[in-house]
């Protein structure tokens, strides 16, 4: 069956937030008590899962919905600033062309992810934007977007950067193509078994999409 439908994961899988995300969350973490992330320690984080990272970081789980809204507002001021993935414009729009619908399931504001598209020249490629302020929160909006578009499970994707992702996917039952060039390292994303792996935006021509 091929995927009709294919969604996509925002920061980190779209749009290069990273070192911007990092900034935002060093800015937060006096006021809320926590201690900042360096860039030397970045490469490190990239292993963890969600549950490590919050650990890690001394960060609550109460702490988390506060913490992703405030820090998606501060990002709406640099938003239209922030680069794309290098090289994901072509094999993008080629993909758009064999399936029926795009969409944005991200931790962001869609309003963050609508200015970034627009500037970008891609809000067109995309037929929805959803959000969710949990970062666990993925399995249940993959289920419902299913059921608006009357969807099969193997008529839909899911791509994203992250463990979490990959998680959220299975637990909705459906595919996943994790790709290498966000956060969660390719050996992390490659030991929970997802679907696809890719290593770079020229292999999303490699998925089995619609003609």
């Amino acid at each position: 069956m091929a995927y009709r439908t294919i969604i996509f994961d925002f920061d980190g899988t779209l749009a290069d937030t990273l070192e911007e995300s990092r900034r935002i969350f060093n800015e937060m973490a006096t006021d809320y008590g926590l201690r900042q992330v360096s860039e030397e320690e970045l490469p490190g984080l990239r292993h963890f899962s969600l549950k490590e990272l919050l650990t890690h970081l001394g960060i609550p789980k109460r702490r988390v919905p506060g913490l992703i809204a405030r820090g998606t507002t501060l990002m709406r001021g640099n938003i239209t600033k922030l680069p794309l993935i290098p090289g994901i414009v072509a094999p993008l729009t080629a993909l758009r062309e064999r399936c029926d619908s795009f969409g944005v399931l991200t931790s962001n504001a869609p309003t963050n992810v609508d200015l970034f598209l627009r500037s970008h020249g891609l809000r067109e490629l995309f037929n929805f934007i959803s959000s969710t302020s949990k970062l666990t929160g993925k399995a249940k909006h993959l289920r419902a977007i299913r059921k608006t578009f009357s969807l099969k499970a193997e008529e839909m994707l899911y791509v994203g950067d992250e463990i979490r992702d990959i998680k959220a996917s299975k637990k909705a039952g459906i595919a996943v193509a994790a790709v290498t060039w966000g956060f969660n390292s390719p050996e992390s994303l490659a030991a929970e078994s997802p679907e696809h792996l890719l290593h770079h935006p020229e292999e999303f021509l490699g998925l089995h999409a619609a003609p």
